[in-house]
């Protein structure tokens, strides 16, 4: 019993940390799947938001202003990387590699040592409410909150103009060049989004745990990758199930018009029969195209379906005995 009451009290605590690497499932996402851009820079940007965030408290700015230089050195980070690529010609791995080498010394470099110590200082969880850092639901909550409009503000991005144009380049890099999409401009911004959001994640968590260090970042991409291939996995089960419904929901929608269709050249061929037997005269010789089309007309055949209409036309005359 010991054991299961030990898990279920790491769940909560679980839960938290999970909702901060969300920010690194998202930043490793644009690249990978929109861009179509291994990019590797996570690694680093990931250390370099939580470092410049100490950094950043040390020389006295405020948690709100440090968050935004952090996430701006991640923006800053993933450029680097697009720009290296692009520039230099150098592969998409390699890139990420140089700039994930050199952002470890910037790390060092900024806070001056491997490790800062931030229990002293506020930050965005005690500006907001003091309650949030001794209660693990409101953290979780407020965590939430940010990962959601993070996550809704690049849903809305994708869907613009300049999300649609990133999507392309990511699509077919040089049909998106043909049709004047700015391929250099979407991949820089693509991947400056991607790592800013990878930093943002580094620096709350550095607020979170009250502490930076310059290896906190290690292994963290492994964490994204595997996030993002059991979304790819279960997204695609749903979208299969979706699209088969879809096909099934289209094959109905075609049946009941043809069905109500095979009924009413049935009906109009009885129409013939009846006027047939009464007065063989009125319907000696072949039918005309425009007795099919008056008949066609009468019974609100759709435009459509006019020729499926004479087929059926013809194969239920022979039957008929009806002569064409």
């Amino acid at each position: 019993m010991e054991i299961i009451e030990t898990f279920i009290g790491l769940v909560p605590i679980t839960l938290s940390q999970s909702l901060i690497y969300a920010f690194v499932a998202l930043g490793v996402m644009v690249p990978f799947r929109i861009l179509n851009f291994p990019d590797l820079t996570a690694e680093g940007s990931f250390p370099l938001g939580g470092c410049i965030f100490a950094a950043s408290m040390l020389l006295g700015f405020s948690p709100f202003v440090a968050l935004l230089i952090a996430v701006s050195c991640g923006f800053l980070a993933g450029c680097t990387t697009a720009f290296i690529h692009l520039k230099f010609k150098i592969n998409t791995l390699l890139s990420g590699i140089l700039v994930l080498t050199m952002v470890y010394s910037v790390n060092l470099r900024a806070m001056g040592r491997s490790n800062v110590a931030l229990f002293s200082y506020d930050n965005i969880f005690t500006l907001v409410s003091p309650e949030i850092t001794e209660n693990l639901s409101l953290q979780i909550l407020f965590l939430a909150v940010i990962i959601g409009l993070v996550a809704g503000l690049l849903y809305w991005l994708l869907k613009t103009q300049h999300g649609l144009s990133m999507r392309a380049v990511g699509s077919n890099d040089i049909m998106a060049a043909s049709q004047g999409v700015g391929v250099w401009v979407y991949t820089i911004v693509g991947l400056g989004i991607a790592n800013a959001m990878t930093a943002l994640g580094g620096a709350v968590l550095v607020q979170s745990q009250g502490f930076a260090d310059a290896n906190m970042g290690f292994g963290i991409l492994i964490n994204g990758l595997a996030a993002l291939i059991i979304t790819h996995n279960d997204a695609g089960t749903i979208n299969g199930t979706r699209d088969r419904l879809l096909r099934l929901k289209f094959a109905n929608h075609i049946f009941s018009h043809e069905f109500a269709l095979f009924i009413r050249v049935v009906e109009f061929l009885m129409v013939i029969r009846i006027i047939h037997a009464h007065n063989p005269a009125s319907v000696a010789g072949n039918i005309s195209g425009a007795d099919i089309m008056e008949a066609r007309n009468a019974f609100r055949i759709p435009d459509k379906l006019k020729h499926v209409f004479c087929t059926d036309l013809i194969i239920v005359a022979d039957r008929f005995g009806v002569g064409f």
